[in-house]
């Protein structure tokens, strides 16, 4: 079994299938977005946008 082979809620509730993700690399993060943690949030769009452009992923869950 591989992370691929999961289903996860997205934010509005929907199920999404984590197997569009396959051939991404991935940085699977605990937000803790209801915390005094959300700093975080900054570092990680940085991240995100230095990198998306060569397959690289953020998945953020509470």
């Amino acid at each position: 079994m591989s992370v691929y082979d999961f289903k996860v809620n997205s934010m509005d509730g929907k199920p999404v299938d984590l197997s569009i993700y396959r051939g991404k690399v991935l940085l699977i993060v605990n937000t803790a977005s209801k915390c005094s943690y959300s700093r975080q949030f900054a570092g990680l769009q940085e991240l995100y946008e230095s990198y998306h452009q060569e397959g690289f992923e953020i998945l953020g869950f509470p």
